[in-house]
């Protein structure tokens, strides 16, 4: 999942090295941090988050036969 999180923003920022994805399982649920360079949050959160709502709705299509609900939190 942090792969292809990656790639899709890897596309969409001028800063692709300062791009860091962390995992954090809890009980229920799955949450990815995506942290951008600063000059890069608002091409990945777009015109009033259509473009983070769209990765969102990619990673949540992606997810695996896991029980456990998945959530991409983007700082």
């Amino acid at each position: 999942m942090k792969a292809l999180i990656e790639t899709i923003v890897t596309s969409l920022v001028d800063h692709p090295e300062d791009i860091v994805i962390t995992e954090t399982e809890e009980e229920t649920k799955i949450v990815y941090h995506l942290s951008v360079h600063s000059e890069d949050v608002g091409k990945v959160i777009g015109k009033n988050g259509r473009i983070a709502k769209a990765l969102r709705t990619v990673v949540y299509a992606a997810k695996t036969n896991s029980t456990k609900r998945v959530y991409l939190d983007i700082m």
